[in-house]
């Protein structure tokens, strides 16, 4: 299963990562310490293991260090979190992705080596603030603290029938316009002469603060 994945921990992050790998045709291998957690993805992950990740032993039987990549989505039990982040990297595992539950628990993970370190609850928690505070936003996507990706549709008729050029998106907002989607085509690198049109849906890259000066203004 060389290049393959793994899930260390399959509560509801966990399992979530694991379904969503197998139905892009991966090669998923799925550890849990609890024996019924394991029972339920055994149908589901090409392979299903119960196994205590803080023991560095049972990992090398399993060869876990052969693995491209593996997710390490331990909850609760941030003692384990770090252990288990911190035996895969002195393994040698390539890329290591671990949840972090605060920003402690994150600070800890990058310090001991985690590739990446991902915050689920507080990212979907900006994420539906983002959707509550503005009508007009579709998705968010958080590239950095300071930078995002969003869909914004065009309700404003100050910005329909007219073009990207005459918009200037780029020096009256600061944002960059990457993709246009309209009805069920999707615009990529749009030109500057395309005319924003009522169903369009606008695909746009830039930092935080003038993401929200846009809205303002499409709103």
């Amino acid at each position: 299963m060389k290049e393959g994945f793994a899930v260390i921990g399959l509560g509801r992050f966990g399992g979530s990562i694991c379904k969503s790998l197998v139905e892009q045709g991966m090669e998923v291998l799925a550890i849990d310490s609890n024996e019924e957690r394991v029972n339920e993805f055994m149908s589901i992950a090409t392979h299903a293991v119960i196994c205590n990740s803080t023991d560095e032993n049972a990992l090398r039987q399993l060869g876990i260090r052969n693995f491209e990549h593996v997710i390490v989505s331990i909850g609760e039990d941030i003692q384990s979190s770090i252990l288990t982040t911190l035996i895969l990297k002195e393994m040698g595992v390539k890329y290591v992705t671990a949840k972090a539950t605060n920003d402690k628990h994150a600070k800890l993970l990058d310090k001991i080596g985690a590739d990446r370190v991902v915050h689920p609850e507080r990212d979907m928690g900006r994420r539906i603030a983002h959707y509550i505070v503005s009508k007009n936003m579709l998705d968010y996507l958080e590239l950095s603290d300071e930078y995002s990706l969003v869909e914004i549709s065009v309700s404003n008729r100050r910005f329909l029938g007219k073009s990207l050029h005459e918009l200037d998106f780029r020096n009256t907002f600061g944002v960059n316009i990457v993709g246009i989607k309209r009805d069920k085509q999707m615009i990529i690198t749009p030109e500057a002469t395309d005319v924003l049109q009522s169903s369009d849906v606008l695909i746009v890259i830039g930092s935080d603060d003038d993401i929200e000066r846009l809205q303002e203004q499409i709103q």
